[in-house]
């Protein structure tokens, strides 16, 4: 078959002995030697080389050497496989490439009804790529744009068409304007909720923001208690170490002001175990009641920030949207172990291979 034209032809021309690496074998490196014939070709004229189905696209490697090559690089580093095979990076990452397109190209594709929206920095100076998971299957399905805009979402929208975007019932976000505006224009019959770990996050840094302003309020004697507590205070007691839970309690001893904020931070956490909005309301009341005359101004900023999102936090309520929230941020966690085992490489495009099948079954 005419590789260039892919028409069928008998007209010989000649052979030529060609020496292809295999899959190794108790340790020894195997090779295939075979005869690959040249056709002429009646309709380009031009002579050309058969297609054999079991070569890669690097001429140089049989298609089950590159599978080979691609398996190890989901576990390992693309410099220790070079190492372990003696192969150039560059040609681990060419066989790697091969083995990712073709496993993407064999997956299917379904129409999601549940995804998370996300960004990714992939650089230093504020530069981010979105990235949408699939939250019912577990797997990022689409990685781009060229920062976290309205516009860069609309690329999504666009790429999955209508048809499978009308399917959507549930978007998880933060509460990034750019991409609630998005949905709401591509997707209006999507049910937005507000990722968690990003409402916390929040909390967090309101929890921080009053310890600073204590240790620059207090006597000098009573800063040997808060100095060096940062992560004692924002981190969950049931996380503690012994000496940081005997460390936290005498912080809460000596500061009233922390120790009410610590609470305060620790019982919000709450809210997401109701099934109901009217309960969840309630508690939310009850907890914003406490912050009066407590002097707590960045929990009182917290607490507007909730207020005002309040409709896409309590959608968590509802049964149907109980979703696994942790996959957004474990998500971005092995995709900052990805970009740790891929360092040096500045291929936007093998990075993309590389977070969209991560969560891919191994085969």
């Amino acid at each position: 078959m005419c590789s260039g034209c892919g028409t069928r032809h008998r007209t010989f021309y000649d052979c030529t002995t060609r020496l292809v690496r295999d899959t190794d074998a108790a340790g020894w490196r195997i090779y295939v030697a075979f005869e690959q014939r040249r056709v002429a070709c009646s309709r380009c004229q031009g002579v050309k080389v058969e297609r054999l189905h079991w070569l890669a696209q690097n001429p140089r490697y049989t298609h089950r050497f590159a599978q080979h090559v691609g398996t190890l690089c989901r576990d390992m580093s693309n410099k220790a496989v070079a190492q372990l095979l003696r192969l150039h990076e560059h040609t681990v990452k060419d066989l790697d490439t091969q083995y990712m397109r073709a496993w993407l190209a064999k997956t299917p594709q379904p129409a999601p009804q549940v995804i998370g929206v996300d960004e990714l920095s992939i650089k230093k100076g504020h530069t981010y790529r979105i990235v949408v998971s699939d939250l019912e299957r577990g797997r990022p399905i689409w990685v781009g744009g060229t920062g976290r805009t309205e516009a860069d979402l609309d690329r999504f929208f666009l790429d999955l068409g209508p048809k499978k975007t009308a399917r959507i019932r549930l978007v998880v976000m933060d509460m990034w304007k750019a991409f609630r505006h998005s949905v709401q224009a591509h997707a209006p019959q999507a049910q937005i909720l507000f990722d968690k770990f990003h409402i916390l996050r929040h909390l967090a840094d309101a929890m921080d923001q009053v310890r600073r302003a204590e240790y620059k309020r207090v006597a000098a004697k009573d800063r040997a208690f808060i100095k060096g507590q940062r992560y004692t205070l924002l981190s969950h007691r049931a996380n503690l170490t012994l000496a940081g839970r005997r460390s936290l309690q005498k912080l809460l001893r000596a500061n009233k002001r922390l120790a009410t904020a610590y609470l305060l931070k620790e019982e919000f956490g709450q809210l997401w175990a109701y099934r109901r909005e009217g309960g969840a309301r309630q508690f939310f009341t009850r907890w914003q009641e406490q912050l009066k005359w407590q002097r707590l101004r960045p929990f009182e900023k917290f607490a507007a920030l909730i207020e005002r999102h309040w409709e896409g936090i309590a959608a968590y309520c509802t049964p149907r949207n109980k979703v696994k929230l942790g996959f957004v941020e474990g998500l971005n966690n092995k995709i900052r172990v990805i970009q740790r085992r891929t360092y040096g490489y500045r291929d936007e495009k093998y990075l993309r291979l590389k977070i969209l099948t991560a969560f891919l079954p191994k085969k």
